[in-house]
């Protein structure tokens, strides 16, 4: 992972942070509360985060690909005194932890830091709409949206592409699913679908629908195993 130091001069109402030598900066793991619907405070909130931190030199850690498809550099942040400005930021509930596929190195981290907040119940996490979901509790109005599920996987079933069945009626019941192409980032990671069997789980990501409620995933950091 490489780094390299810069002067945050601005930050543009998406959150993106705006470097001196004019680079845009992606702050990469996290989600913002930025959905329609969205408490007007929370988002000005994660604003007033970052806004703070303009004049600051801080540290970049990218690795490749380092832009998105906005140009923007796609960086860890941390600040001169150590502070590593995601896991801040996630540990006041500004943002969720939504970790790319390609990006899995931090997914602990972050994830754990999401997880105070939402103990603590701040910032986003005081609000119903950003709980924790079961599967049984999805409806039509959450298709499309960015969610987190807990629910326990009933079976697994294989057939190029993998289904994390959550009941056992796959035409109505939620499923995780996995596309025959990212079965191949789990292979690599070692990980076997069919160990998600029994296992209680947390996965998150956008609600979709085939047959019954889904979520595709592409990494296995997209799951955590429960205790």
């Amino acid at each position: 992972m490489g780094m390299m130091k810069a002067r945050i001069a601005g930050v543009e109402e998406n959150n993106t942070l705006v470097l001196s030598d004019r680079r845009r900066v992606k702050l990469e793991g996290l989600l913002w509360a930025a959905e329609r619907g969205a408490p007007a405070g929370l988002q000005r909130q994660g604003l007033a985060a970052l806004k703070q931190q303009v004049g600051q030199t801080v540290a970049l850690r990218a690795v490749r690909p380092q832009l998105d498809r906005y140009g923007r550099q796609r960086a860890q942040v941390i600040l001169l005194d150590g502070i590593w400005l995601q896991r801040a930021l996630l540990s006041r509930g500004l943002a969720r932890a939504q970790v790319a596929p390609d990006r899995p190195e931090c997914a602990r981290e972050l994830y754990a830091a999401e997880a105070e907040a939402r103990a603590a119940r701040v910032g986003l996490w005081a609000f119903p709409q950003y709980a924790i979901r079961t599967p049984d509790s999805l409806r039509w109005r959450d298709l499309g949206s960015f969610q987190i599920i807990e629910g326990a996987v009933l079976n697994v079933k294989v057939s190029g592409r993998a289904y994390l069945n959550f009941g056992r009626n796959w035409r109505t019941d939620f499923t995780v699913t996995i596309s025959p192409d990212d079965m191949k980032t789990f292979r690599h990671a070692g990980v076997d679908p069919y160990a998600y069997a029994g296992k209680r789980i947390r996965v998150r990501g956008t609600i979709d629908r085939m047959n019954g409620f889904e979520i595709e995933v592409a990494s296995p950091e997209a799951i955590e195993v429960l205790k």
